[in-house]
């Protein structure tokens, strides 16, 4: 699939090669007209210009709807973040930094995505050499990390607006978390301490079932020591890609890209979903839920509180001032598309691309 050029962007491509380290990278700044492109470093084998080029058009949305000064871009680096080594990484992270010093941070904010993080970008704040290049350092560096689940969290609140505005009770809803790393990790905790019933999860090597509702604290243990959400006691274990027919009222998505697609909507049976990941479907199968009566929020909408997070760290906020501003601001936007697509009678994501592309065209005129 190649890129989509539209009236919005992308501004540039850029694409990076290092010969002494092998890094090979990917750089995509879609809008600048509301600040610089803000995105993170995603590291995986198989990132694409294309891949890339959705992300930072999501982040476009993203920084607009959340009224961030912000534009949007994404970063991919082409490397299998497992197999290796930390000394090797740093060498990449450090070349992809150096590599991109033309546009980071003039027209480009870095932060962490997937394998990459609080670490990952420290080094790239040492070899860009400006720590106002990156968001999502260590704390001991003037960052706010997102290991302390500001996305989850965000994707937790976004979840409770959601249900607060259909009058359901969180005691009486049961939900599925697809992929517990760090976003599905906070989004599990938060809900359940909220009330809600955790009835499946999966990670790479596997989905669990529990019906009677996992009890949180054993399986975040479980994860820690066995390494995988399949060793939990008493679950009933399928592979990774059945997460999608389990029935549920909620599914949060939080882990990969394309989790599902129009030819999957058929089988879904959730009631809700909250994209709590990055471009897990296309609009396609998200319009085919629609007409089928299941609401889908948008991962612009629903994830934001990472990058929200990255702005309270980039505007000098503490740890506390980030997460009342993640609430408030998610809280808020989630109430707004819903009573827009309520009101119009058309799709939430339609709805919030409508408040989001109108902020963008405006600045766009203005500059």
């Amino acid at each position: 699939m190649a890129i989509k050029y539209d009236e919005i962007g992308p501004e540039k491509v850029v694409q990076v090669y290092d010969q002494k380290t092998g890094m090979k990278g990917i750089l995509v700044i879609d809008n600048t007209a509301l600040g610089p492109g803000k995105g993170g470093i995603r590291m995986t084998p198989t990132v694409t210009v294309e891949e890339v080029s959705r992300l930072a058009r999501a982040m476009t949305w993203k920084c607009a709807l959340a009224e961030l000064p912000f534009g949007g871009a994404k970063s991919g680096i082409i490397a299998d973040a497992h197999t290796i080594t930390k000394e090797k990484k740093k060498e990449i992270i450090q070349a992809f930094a150096k590599a991109l010093k033309p546009y980071s941070p003039s027209t480009y904010i870095a932060g962490p995505d997937m394998n990459t993080a609080e670490e990952e970008m420290r080094w790239y704040a040492e070899a860009n050499g400006d720590n106002k290049s990156v968001t999502g350092k260590p704390s001991n560096i003037g960052g706010i990390p997102h290991e302390l689940g500001s996305t989850g969290y965000g994707v937790a609140q976004a979840t409770l607006t959601v249900l607060q505005y259909l009058k359901r009770k969180p005691s009486q809803t049961t939900f599925i978390v697809e992929g517990f790393g760090n976003v599905g990790f906070f989004a599990a905790k938060f809900l359940t301490e909220a009330g809600m019933k955790l009835v499946a999860v999966s990670d790479s090597k596997g989905t669990a079932v529990y019906d009677k509702g996992f009890n949180y604290e054993n399986l975040a243990r479980i994860k820690k020591e066995k390494g995988t959400v399949t060793a939990y006691e008493g679950a009933k274990i399928f592979d990774t890609r059945a997460i999608i027919t389990v029935t549920a009222d909620v599914l949060i998505t939080a882990a990969v890209p394309d989790l599902f697609g129009i030819k999957d909507a058929e089988r879904i049976k959730y009631k809700i979903i909250i994209e709590g990941s990055n471009i897990p479907t296309t609009e396609e199968a998200e319009e085919e839920l629609y007409k089928k009566g299941v609401l889908v929020l948008p991962d612009f909408v629903a994830n934001a509180g990472g990058v929200i997070s990255s702005y309270a760290e980039w505007a000098g906020k503490d740890e506390k001032e980030m997460f009342k501003l993640v609430k408030e601001k998610i809280v808020a936007n989630t109430k707004k598309v819903l009573e827009n697509a309520e009101k119009k009678k058309i799709s939430p994501r339609t709805a919030a691309l409508e408040i989001a592309r109108e902020r963008v065209e405006n600045a766009m005129k203005k500059r």
